[in-house]
């Protein structure tokens, strides 16, 4: 009987830690194989230590991820990857809203004890000074406000390099995605 209940025990505490990531067309893997998004090559640096979960949509923005979380809860999560705000800044939404919504989402995962990543974005100067500046600022703002891990940028070293993007010059290659799972894995693997 104590042997079955240390077996048990065991079995219990190793189980694998679902990360679910929640984000645009960076994150879905726009016009490059699934498999070589960087959530699928995090999914593959951890084998079946974890599960990865990537709910990201093409063109979507901080208004729709309230909705997919929670859509995703009943996958009960441990960690939320939140990657959303590009579309908004290349749309120019007020970035009060954009704020808003990432609070939602933000307070949403932590109401159900699902740790946050959150993934700092930026914008091309062409969108102005003081527009760029704020939004920059935006993500380092929440992650404080809320008390979540940041990944600075998500595009570092990615952003505006053609030998990583696609020829739009705006969306990561195979290449890109590598990087970005480099960038992501250091602020995720103390998470796990």
């Amino acid at each position: 009987m104590r042997f079955l209940f240390l077996t048990l025990f065991v079995v219990t505490s190793i189980q694998a830690k679902t990360v679910l990531f929640i984000g645009d067309s960076l994150t879905e893997g726009y016009n490059i194989d699934p498999d070589k998004a960087y959530p699928s090559l995090i999914q593959k640096e951890f084998g079946d230590k974890i599960k990865v979960i990537n709910g990201s949509v093409s063109g979507s923005t901080t208004a729709s991820g309230l909705s997919r979380l929670r859509w995703f809860l009943k996958s009960s999560p441990n960690i939320l990857v939140l990657a959303l705000g590009a579309n908004d800044g290349l749309r120019g939404i007020v970035l009060e809203k954009s704020k808003e919504n990432l609070l939602k989402i933000i307070e949403l995962a932590q109401e159900n004890n699902i740790e946050v990543l959150l993934a700092g974005m930026m914008l091309p100067p062409n969108y102005g000074k003081e527009y760029t500046n704020d939004f920059k600022k935006l993500f380092k703002n929440i992650a404080k406000e809320k008390n979540v891990v940041l990944i600075p940028f998500l595009l570092d070293k990615v952003a505006a390099e053609p030998l990583y993007n696609l020829e739009d010059g705006i969306h990561p290659n195979e290449k890109g995605h590598e990087i970005m799972k480099t960038t992501v894995l250091k602020y995720l693997r103390p998470l796990l």
